[in-house]
């Protein structure tokens, strides 16, 4: 239990100052293991917030953009303000896609304001 808590040595009541032994001064945590553990812990945290926030927002990341990237005419898709439409035609050089929503609505949006590729099934 003595990894985060240290011992505390107070001084004797006695008017003449004892110079603690070497089984005492065992005891005491040096500098650089008590700075070295600090770094441990820091380097810990960093390696958490890298493989619990960060590699899941990278796969996500990519995962979308194959998907955006293999769209092509006549898919089904769903676009990040809740419309339902059907890919009427692809611009590359813009990142741009023509969208139509049916009854002959036909609006333009940005490749990656495209949440989602629908089934086939649905």
């Amino acid at each position: 239990m003595t990894l985060f808590i240290s011992k505390a040595y107070a001084a004797a009541d006695s008017v003449t100052p004892s110079i603690p032994s070497d089984s005492a001064l065992a005891d005491v945590p040096q500098q650089g293991g008590l700075m070295g553990m600090n770094l441990m812990m820091v380097a810990v945290l960093i390696l958490l917030f890298y493989v619990l926030l960060i590699m899941p927002q990278q796969k996500r990341y990519k995962k979308h953009k194959e998907m955006v990237d293999t769209l092509k005419k006549g898919d089904k898709v769903l676009t990040a303000g809740g419309f339902i439409a059907t890919v009427e035609k692809m611009d590359g050089d813009k990142g741009e896609v023509v969208l139509d929503l049916g009854g002959g609505t036909k609006v333009t949006a940005l490749r990656s304001s495209i949440q989602n590729k629908m089934s086939e099934a649905a």
